[in-house]
């Protein structure tokens, strides 16, 4: 039988759920005339990946319900292949509570003791621990394994791939680290997920301070990779970043080194420290953390998502023929859908709180734009409550106006606004702000085809979709589970976290050596740290990214970067640009989309970021897993004839009842593993 080839560089949540989208397809295009032979290359483990590894605090947890957590295709997903519906984390979970329970195959209990108690009491609306998402990636890349037909196999390579070469017409060559003869393939997906980056100029100034003057300070970091062990007990650290990248350092920095927090009579948490925290003063552009997860379901019934902003809707604004800035032209679109979200809910499953029936205010509410004076009156009229109302731009910034004489004050100030965002996220009554939530995933799905149509300004993308909607999206969207707001409140009364404010301002002084920190929300208070912790993720950059591969194909050439230019502005937004039909990578050499090179996931333009999703939202990463798992079928099994036969013939997989579980192995260089 002629062999087809594949490398995958990256083997984690993204490269699993193509697998399974290659898996699903297979039957309909997929001939077994040939045999298709999958090398995945990532130093981590294939399924979790960097991210999820089971290697890392079991004090980090995910921001997801275990019941919010997918990585299967259901009934809303508009995937052109079939649907293979799956369980949810929650699901999984269930198999290990009690030994009756049904099984899901194939059934394995995750070796980790620790991992699999949690597994055993998770419920629905838990907050897992991150090891238990790396427990049931690993199933879920299990499942995938099995669910392949006999002519698929797949083989892991446990290092780092660092460049590819070959003719467009011809066979590609991949090199790995640590191995001297290169990976032949048909084809190559790139698909590492999230990417860290050399430090930017201005974080190579502090980093330079920080040198001379024997000081600590750590650039944009997954957290969970960050060496903490410079930071001495006592030690004042400024940390400019509010949200999930806090919060996870915070962590680390309290229970991780050893403090602990004792649950009062009226439910409210103390810190009980161990003596080796530092002092943590943390600030940003808001200067709030982000909003809580909410913990409670819709009560009404759901909002039938998209209504004003859908294909329709983005094909029209595309068909417009001038350039659309995202701000003016298409955000109050995205509003009304949120808000629409928002009302659906609050009408339906409060309706006490109302003041009209639904079917009259949604043909008003129809007929308005959002920010429109009819709009303001009718939401005004039939939501007597203002705290019923959606106001954006009060959300958004908060502090926005707001003064403090001291810091002690503005402490006070933000433990109330963390307190009452949490009782609002964990009380039912208020549940609208889900149906709100809900809608905001619903514009994710679709503001990649507006960016596609190449319609927005150069600035939308740079100061809109990368700037004011990821950070705005994050905040409301993405926060904490609530349980770490009632630590934040515990750790500021015990003096470990001190709030800086909005708008926060870095800088250094030299005479002191030390990092300095200031906000207009407290005007006149300077603090002075000699830690300065840039507490955010590192952003897309393919000037600066640290992945050998990328930067082997940037310094030739043969990868493109998303750019938009008008006649005002060029921005590059450090994406790989690919081809929006089915993720090939745009090769400039070529002028086009390289036949025989393909980009999936959060470094592409596509901005398709989740990997896995919540059940029943037709997450976008599903379908572009989807349609690269079909271009990728299509290919292969009309090629004519095989460009390469693998130097290695890996293990058949086994098929039937009885077949063995797939296994991993763990050796220095590579492993293949089966069904």
């Amino acid at each position: 039988m002629s062999a087809r080839t594949v490398v995958v560089v990256g083997a984690g949540p993204r490269a699993t759920g193509l697998l399974e989208r290659v898996a699903a397809n297979a039957p309909e295009l997929w001939s077994g005339t040939h045999e298709l032979r999958v090398h995945l290359v990532d130093p981590h483990p294939p399924g979790p990946g960097r991210v999820w590894r089971q290697e890392q605090s079991p004090l980090l947890r995910m921001n997801s319900m275990a019941e919010d957590v997918t990585m299967f295709t259901d009934e809303t997903s508009t995937v052109d292949g079939p649907v293979r519906p799956g369980p949810s984390l929650a699901e999984w979970a269930a198999q290990f509570a009690r030994p009756d329970a049904p099984r899901f195959t194939p059934y394995a209990e995750p070796a980790d003791p620790e991992v699999l108690a949690e597994l055993r009491t998770l419920g629905p609306a838990d907050f897992p621990t991150r090891r238990a998402q790396s427990a049931y990636l690993d199933w879920v890349f299990r499942r995938a394994l099995a669910d392949l037909p006999p002519s698929v196999t797949v083989e892991w390579h446990r290092t780092t791939a660092t460049s590819v070469t070959g003719p467009a017409d011809g066979p590609q060559e991949v090199r790995l680290a640590g191995r001297s003869e290169p990976l032949r393939a048909d084809l190559v997906i790139l698909a590492q997920g999230h990417l860290g980056s050399a430090p930017a100029s201005a974080h190579r100034v502090h980093a330079d301070f920080a040198r001379r003057h024997g000081r600590f300070h750590l650039p944009p970091a997954f957290s969970a990779d960050a060496d903490l062990s410079g930071l001495r007990p006592g030690e004042e650290v400024v940390l400019r970043g509010f949200g999930l990248a806090f919060v996870d350092l915070m962590v680390l920095l309290t229970e991780g080194r050893g403090g602990a927090y004792r649950t009062e009579p009226d439910g409210t948490l103390t810190y009980l420290p161990s003596g080796r925290e530092p002092v943590l003063h943390v600030g940003s552009r808001r200067g709030v953390p982000y909003h809580a997860k909410t913990g409670y379901q819709l009560r009404g019934p759901r909002p039938p998502l998209p209504r004003y902003f859908g294909p329709e809707a983005v094909d029209g604004l595309a068909a417009r023929g001038v350039p659309l800035d995202l701000r003016r032209d298409v955000w109050p679109l995205m509003a009304k859908e949120i808000g629409f979200g928002h009302y659906h809910e609050l009408f339906h499953a409060h309706p006490e709180r109302t003041a009209m029936p639904w079917p009259e205010f949604l043909a008003a509410y129809d007929r308005f734009g959002w920010y429109s004076a009819q709009a303001s009156g009718l939401i005004a009229i039939a939501v007597p409550d203002p705290a019923d109302r959606l106001d954006f731009e009060t959300l958004d910034r908060p502090l926005d106006g707001l003064v403090f004489d001291t810091p002690d004050a503005f402490q006070e100030h933000l433990r109330a606004y963390a307190r009452r965002d949490l009782t609002r996220r964990e009380d039912p009554e208020h549940s609208a702000d889900l149906g709100a939530f809900l809608a905001l995933l619903s514009l994710y799905g679709h503001l990649p085809g507006l960016v596609a149509s190449g319609r927005l300004t150069a600035r939308s993308p740079a100061d809109g979709l990368d700037g004011w909607w990821q950070g705005f999206f994050s905040f409301l969207a993405s926060g904490p589970p609530g349980f770490r707001l009632r630590e934040l409140d515990a750790l500021s009364r015990a003096g470990v976290v001190r709030f800086l404010g909005a708008d926060v301002r870095v800088g250094t002084d030299e005479a002191t050596g030390t990092f300095t920190a200031t906000s207009p929300t407290v005007p006149g208070h300077t603090v002075r740290a000699t830690a300065l912790i840039e507490a955010y993720l590192p952003g897309p950059n393919l000037d600066r990214t640290e992945d050998p591969l990328l930067r082997h194909l940037r310094r030739t050439g043969a990868l493109a970067e998303e750019e938009v230019t008008d006649g005002t502005h060029r921005h590059r937004s450090g994406r790989i640009a690919v081809s929006p039909d089915d993720g090939r990578l745009i090769d400039p050499g070529l002028g086009g989309p390289h036949p025989r090179r393909l980009a999936l996931g959060a470094p592409t333009d596509s901005r398709a970021v989740a990997a896995f999703a919540r059940p029943r939202t037709d997450a976008p990463a599903f379908r572009q897993n989807d349609l690269v798992a079909r271009a990728v079928l299509r290919a292969l099994d009309t090629e004519p004839e095989p460009h390469v036969r693998g130097p290695h013939a890996p293990e058949p997989h086994v098929r039937g009842p009885h077949a063995p579980e797939p296994h991993v192995a763990e050796p220095a260089d590579c492993a293949r593993v089966g069904g």
